[in-house]
């Protein structure tokens, strides 16, 4: 999009890191997308567990790549005061028309940062909040406050579901007309087969192709709920021994976890695989996904789930009823309860039929509603009525 002077629009993205996970990949598929359009630079800090796919794009972009030495995730003053006055600095000479922030450190340092360089539109996408569910009450109260104090300097903010939409104004965040609701995208095209060899991928993680296999894919952190997971395999296998059930992800409850496995007489049942770079070649040797989050901003996982056309059992959580149809493309449980998840499991082991027909469905679901290219499309809409209202 040019201006009235013929020039692109110039953008900075700006997030923490480009590491696994959700935030990272909306930024680089906005970034790769944008950049025939806008002038796009993006803004980051140090960033360590790359994938091949993003390692790949930062080389390809890597002229337009700005390092922030100290724009970390972790809080620590020393740090962030630095981080601050290098974004500063940095707005100050780029002279972007907007800067487009994601996720809270990135979100709260470079909406000052770009308020006090005069940035004439700034935007944050938080990609989920922390308002409750993740830290104690206090802190929760903290972060709900420094997020209605930038607010005021803020003139979008971008969230991903109707959820994270309601919440921001319940909690007096900000007000509704500062809000855009758009979905997370994803790049279809890489999950539709052929993807993987799914009885060769069974084959390496020693699985007979008689078993079923369930997974659980994510970070092995506390909110993810992995111990619900673990208490529901121990009755489904009392029902339906032929059945393997995979962890995906690395945290810091994997010992806990193996512990948990081995206590409840289940370890030879249990593979944990570790860190996986890229899930489109694990989802497609999945009979059932379980998301058994106690809280879920989004449930990335659950998206990419439903393109493999892969059932899911998710608890209903969050945003996650905004991805997963109740009883069409996949089943909702209530959180904390082994028991519901068991039943929600057997029930999808039990009938291929209805596996297949949520299959079909999630596909169809997802194509229609969670596209990068629909994404992209709304973001670069919200980025050209911000100049045009800047105009007039």
């Amino acid at each position: 999009m040019a201006t009235e002077s013929d020039r692109k629009v110039k953008i900075a993205q700006v997030v923490t890191r480009m590491d696994w996970g959700g935030a990272p990949d909306i930024v680089r598929i906005l970034c790769e997308a944008l950049e025939s359009s806008y002038e796009v630079k993006l803004i980051i800090g140090p960033s360590e567990h790359l994938t091949e796919k993003t390692r790949l794009f930062l080389d390809k972009f890597k002229d337009n790549v700005i390092i922030v030495p100290h724009l970390k995730r972790d809080i620590n003053p020393l740090w962030d005061f630095l981080a601050l006055v290098k974004l500063f600095l940095l707005f100050k000479k780029e002279k972007f028309d907007i800067v487009h922030t994601h996720t809270a450190k990135a979100g709260f340092l470079g909406r000052i940062a770009s308020w006090l360089a005069g940035i004439p539109r700034i935007i944050y996408m938080p990609h989920g909040h922390v308002f409750y569910g993740y830290f104690s009450l206090l802190m929760s109260k903290v972060a709900i406050t420094v997020e209605r104090f930038v607010a005021y300097i803020t003139d979008k903010v971008m969230v991903l579901t109707e959820l994270e939409k309601r919440d921001l104004i319940a909690f007096k965040v900000t007000t509704p007309d500062k809000i855009i609701v758009i979905n997370s995208g994803l790049e279809l095209e890489n999950y539709r087969e052929p993807v993987v060899d799914v009885q060769r991928k069974k084959d390496e993680l020693q699985i007979e192709e008689d078993i079923s296999v369930v997974g659980v894919i994510g970070r092995l952190e506390p909110v993810k709920g992995h111990e619900y997971f673990i208490e529901a395999a121990r009755m489904v296998i009392e029902e339906l021994p032929k059945v393997k059930f995979l962890i995906v992800g690395d945290g810091s409850l994997r010992n806990d976890l193996e512990s948990q496995c081995e206590e409840l007489g289940v370890l030879d049942k249990f593979i944990f695989t570790g860190w996986k770079e890229d899930v489109s070649s694990i989802l497609p040797m999945l009979d059932i996904l379980v998301l058994p989050s106690v809280n879920e901003a989004v449930g990335r996982i659950l998206i990419e789930a439903g393109a493999c056309g892969v059932p899911v059992v998710a608890t209903n959580v969050g945003g996650v009823p905004e991805i997963v149809r109740d009883n069409e493309t996949g089943i909702l449980v209530p959180p904390r309860s082994p028991e519901d998840l068991t039943r929600a499991i057997i029930d999808l082991l039990n009938s291929e039929d209805k596996r297949q027909q949520m299959s079909i469905a999630a596909e169809k679901w997802i194509d229609d509603r969670f596209s990068a290219h629909r994404m992209v499309e709304e973001v670069s809409n919200s980025y050209d009525v911000l100049v045009e209202s800047e105009k007039s």
